[in-house]
């Protein structure tokens, strides 16, 4: 039996879905949550087909804050810090219509999602600092065979 131990850092939410006869309304982070807001760089959303990865990479100072607000997406974190006390783990979390959640993804571990619904996938993310398109903090790996994860579907 496997033990599922949450990286180092890494934070959850339980989103609330509030419904009603003209739609529906999510909150996904809030500047007054003292628990997971430190700072406000910048929202996107980033659309996904299904079955694409999009992965690997971290950032030396950026903390991501993810939600799914559309189709599913498997979230993979991977801790590969030398001085984490849960390096080596692996968190996967699958987040969407289906499982309303914000991931905090702390700044170092390796991070992408894989869109595993019929539809596309529509990931909002609030990273705490904005993309700078001339030195980017992010370091990227391959998505497949560059760490030790599997990306294709565990049947059974």
């Amino acid at each position: 039996m496997s033990v599922s131990l949450t990286i180092h850092g890494v934070k959850t939410r339980k989103l609330r879905v509030m419904p009603d006869e003209r739609g529906w309304l999510m909150e996904i982070l809030r500047a007054d949550d003292a628990e997971l807001f430190s700072k406000f760089g910048q929202v996107y959303v980033s659309a996904t087909y299904p079955g694409v990865v999009k992965a690997w990479h971290f950032h030396k100072r950026q903390i991501d804050h993810f939600a799914c607000v559309a189709g599913m997406v498997k979230l993979v974190l991977i801790d590969t810090r030398d001085e984490s006390p849960t390096k080596g783990a692996v968190n996967e979390f699958f987040l969407g219509t289906h499982n309303p959640m914000l991931v905090q993804v702390p700044n170092l571990v390796y991070h992408g999602w894989k869109c595993i619904s019929v539809e596309p996938s529509l990931v909002l993310n609030v990273p705490t600092e904005p993309y700078k398109y001339d030195d980017p903090d992010e370091y990227r790996l391959e998505p497949h065979g560059s760490l030790p994860y599997d990306w294709t579907r565990k049947d059974g």
